[in-house]
């Protein structure tokens, strides 16, 4: 299966709410509110899952799939009516938690009081530098 890139989805989900006149229903509010309803959805009958589902029937794991794909949609939607480059921002998103959260200090004792104290400081810190660039 070929993959997909986010521009690719925006401009794919712009046109299938435009074909349908849909624009005007696509608020940034209606947007989140969809997409927290997707996301609830997913395992809302569900107790606690184990990693890659192995208890799950395939069929289940499809279902699975499309109410995340629903997730994705709604915040690519979302990200463009709001005009975030969604990419760019998780991009970024990902430097700052780079900085806020250094390897050292994500061990077995991440949860401690100073680790997180930690983590605050090099969360400011991140922001600053980033701005900068």
């Amino acid at each position: 299966m070929e993959s997909v890139t986010i521009e690719e989805l925006r401009k794919k989900q712009t046109e299938f709410a435009a074909e349908r006149d849909w624009e005007k229903f696509h608020s940034p509010r209606n947007l989140l509110l969809a997409l927290v309803g997707e996301l609830s959805e997913i395992f809302q009958w569900r107790s606690e899952v184990s990693r890659d589902l192995p208890d799950w029937e395939e069929r289940d794991k499809v279902h699975l799939g499309e109410e995340l794909s629903d997730v994705l949609l709604y915040l690519i939607r979302l990200s463009d009516i709001c005009g975030i480059d969604l990419g760019q921002a998780a991009l970024r998103k990902l430097q700052l938690n780079a900085i806020k959260y250094p390897i050292p200090h994500c061990t077995k004792d991440s949860s401690s009081t100073k680790t997180i104290a930690t983590a605050s400081k090099n969360a400011v810190t991140a922001a600053d530098t980033i701005a900068e660039d």
